[in-house]
């Protein structure tokens, strides 16, 4: 396989000087003579030639980092937020995927010294929300492929965009620390084995950075027809030289409804503005056919209890929207497979066949890709 890469490399190794009055990022693995400065006094950026003079009576503090995450401004300054601990957790397409260990912000505020107290206590507790973002697990990067594209939106780039920085090649629905990267960008597995053939599986899960939210606290759609929980999941098989990429999608049923979070097991469901729901649910099925062509929606909720009557509204929602590239399919998940009988998915199976089929899966390989020019697609089912 082969993707496509940018011909601006990023630096994997990076030297923090803390200097009293600035920040610097030297790059460590050579190739690259610019250096980073951010000021401590408000987080602005400069690019430099060289190391400023390092008097021996202040020789100041270095860390090695792993990446600049972005910077987060604030009334008092701002925070720069640096990797200073990664792993490599598999790979993709023969890239490197590594996992965020470890993060620190690095305060840029010192101008906060002339704030009033009120604006110190609340510098103060912002602070103290940064140091527990510092803990946020689950996040990946790659500094050679772009992980926000799946594969075959990938292989579909013009081909300036190919060679374009990662950043602009990105799918900023996935892009989690899209804002914090603005001021920066405004400037200039696993293996398994079938015969003698050693297989390279990948899944890759990228989360929906619009309408976050833990489960019941944030259920259903906005206006625009974002639903919250939204991941994209791609599976890709790699062997010989070859890449196989299939992609699903799932999330929180496309209407204005909510959870009402009190004491009980199961919360009650409540519709909001039930007359929207069509134009809602429209607007959801019209970016999801804008990113992924035809679409087969299989709604697996309960159709007993509240969970019944969200179920029916969302099949009323649809009935004008389904034709021939919009499926929608209704499978009681919990009353046909219960808490252990998974085999009875077959039957879920059988009834979306055909639509796998349809779809099918992306299939690259160097035989049919002398110069990036041509894809291949086959049925899901031969793979």
């Amino acid at each position: 396989m082969e993707h496509s890469i940018s011909e601006y490399s990023l630096c994997n190794r990076m030297r923090l000087w803390e200097f009293p009055d600035q920040y610097i990022i030297e790059p460590a693995d050579g190739g690259h003579h610019q250096l980073l400065s951010i000021s401590r006094v408000d987080g602005a950026l400069q690019s430099i030639g060289e190391m400023p003079f390092i008097h021996s009576s202040q020789v100041p503090k270095t860390q090695m980092i792993f990446g600049l995450v972005g910077i987060i401004k604030h009334f008092a300054g701002a925070y720069a937020l640096v990797i200073t601990a990664r792993e490599c957790v598999g790979s993709y397409g023969s890239h490197p995927i590594y996992k965020v260990v470890s993060m620190r912000f690095l305060p840029c505020n010192s101008a906060l010294k002339k704030s009033t107290p009120q604006e110190k206590k609340a510098e103060g507790d912002f602070a103290n929300l940064l140091r527990a973002a510092e803990k946020i697990p689950g996040l990946y990067f790659s500094y050679d492929v772009e992980l926000t594209l799946n594969s075959q939106r990938s292989y579909h780039l013009e081909a300036e965009s190919k060679t374009a920085p990662l950043w602009k090649q990105a799918d900023t629905k996935y892009l989690w620390n899209r804002r914090m990267i603005e001021e920066l960008t405004q400037r200039k597995t696993f293996q398994t084995v079938i015969g003698k053939t050693t297989l390279n599986v990948t899944l890759i899960a990228r989360r929906c950075m619009h309408r976050t939210g833990t489960r019941m606290w944030r259920r259903g759609a906005d206006l625009d027809g974002n639903v919250a929980n939204f991941v994209e999941t791609e599976q890709i098989l790699e062997a010989n030289g070859y890449l196989a990429s299939y992609v699903q999608v799932r999330g929180s049923i496309p209407l204005l409804w909510e959870q009402v979070v009190d004491l009980t097991y199961k919360p009650g469901f409540k519709i909001i503005n039930l007359e929207d729901a069509p134009e809602v649910a429209e607007r959801h099925f019209s970016d999801l056919r804008r990113r992924y062509g035809s679409v087969t929606a299989v709604d697996l909720v309960n159709q007993r209890g509240g969970e019944g009557l969200l179920s029916q509204a969302y099949a009323n929602a649809v009935q004008d929207l389904v034709n021939d590239e919009i499926r929608y399919v209704q499978f009681d998940f919990h009353r046909v497979c219960g808490h252990v009988h998974f085999e009875r998915l077959s039957l879920l199976y059988d009834q979306i066949a055909d639509d796998v089929k349809k779809h099918r899966a992306c299939w690259e390989g160097n035989l049919w890709k002398p110069n990036f020019s041509e894809l291949k697609y086959f049925d899901k089912m031969k793979l």
